[in-house]
């Protein structure tokens, strides 16, 4: 029961001048208690293709390794590597059937894709009905995303650079640290550059209080 119901989490993506930053917290929940504090919301599904999870913590990890499944797949029968366009829209297939299968419980996932290819890098928001969004400027997911969008609507800028775009995200996921109960216990950060995919930032938050 506990691995349906995990949910809440804060998780921010924007598009840099030079690149798209990805960072989400660390803590999954059922209910309000805090069954992961290590939880890996950021995912590198390919050398192109990066993406953070928020929602049922059981269908993001399924719906991972069937992306991941389904464009090797692709890959080996056209001898090509999907365009970004092409892996947010098989994405956003795979959340329309899941939302929509017969469930005891509703299959809820909610993506953020960074993903870089011939044109340059993209950023994709993919909501769990299925709808396939691209992102311009930022966007926020999850519980706390009240709080980052507020942080975001203020700060961002278009010509911020990929360095500037990491203290951002982290200001953004840190504040809503602060208030939203359901998210916490560190931040992940995941940059897409047109060269690489890289995790910079991996940090576990740990509150210790001691009787003195």
């Amino acid at each position: 029961m506990e691995e349906q119901l995990k949910t809440g989490t804060t998780t921010v993506a924007m598009v840099c001048k030079d690149g798209v930053v990805l960072a989400a917290d660390k803590r999954a929940t059922a209910g309000s208690m805090v069954v992961d504090k290590r939880a890996d919301k950021t995912h590198i599904i390919t050398d192109d293709i990066a993406v953070t999870i928020a929602g049922s913590v059981s269908d993001a990890q399924l719906i991972i390794k069937l992306i991941r499944a389904e464009l090797k797949l692709k890959e080996v029968r056209t001898n090509k590597r999907c365009t970004a366009k092409e892996a947010a829209n098989l994405l956003g297939g795979i959340l329309y059937g899941n939302l929509r299968r017969m469930s005891m419980y509703p299959g809820i996932a909610h993506f953020l894709m960074g993903a870089k290819d011939a044109d340059g890098v993209h950023l994709y928001d993919l909501f769990p009905d299925g709808s396939v969004t691209k992102i311009r400027d930022f966007v926020s997911s999850g519980s706390g995303s009240v709080f980052a969008y507020g942080v975001l609507e203020t700060q961002y800028r278009q010509d911020m650079s990929v360095s500037d775009g990491v203290k951002l995200a982290v200001k953004c996921v840190n504040t809503a640290l602060q208030r939203d109960t359901y998210s916490g216990n560190g931040i992940d950060v995941v940059v897409v550059t047109d060269k690489e995919i890289k995790r910079v930032m991996a940090k576990e938050v740990e509150i210790n209080l001691e009787a003195r």
